[in-house]
């Protein structure tokens, strides 16, 4: 099993940034793929983007292409999310999110969720 916890989320101006942390402890973090997802007041939880066991390789929703990183540190047991260029409409809670098996884009496929790091972007 694995335990997330997100942190570094908060209030921050359009276009501005925002770099999120996400802390797992547990044994073999590398084995993980992991997601991030968000969820704004009244809509469902959303796919960000994810990245592979070693980070080679990542993937995002389309909007925020261009503005958001996923990156990981197999050393260090954590996965961030670079967010560039925020907008309000990427005001949410952020959720990261681990598998072992599965590199999937819906929230069915991910066993592991952290507790979530609210960011909120004002116009």
């Amino acid at each position: 099993q694995v335990q997330l916890v997100e942190s570094g989320g908060g209030l921050v101006q359009a276009g501005g940034s925002l770099r999120l942390s996400c802390a797992a402890s547990g044994r073999s973090f590398s084995r993980y793929f992991m997601g991030w997802f968000r969820q704004a007041p009244g809509k469902e939880r959303e796919f960000v983007g994810h990245t592979s066991r070693s980070g080679a390789l990542t993937y995002y929703r389309d909007s925020v292409k261009g503005r958001f990183t996923i990156s990981r540190d197999n050393t260090k047991n954590a996965v961030y999310l670079q967010m560039n260029s925020l907008k309000p409409e990427d005001t949410a809670v952020y959720y990261c999110a681990a598998d072992e098996v599965r590199f999937g884009s819906q929230t069915s496929e991910y066993d592991y969720w952290g507790q979530g790091t609210q960011v909120t972007v004002s116009s």
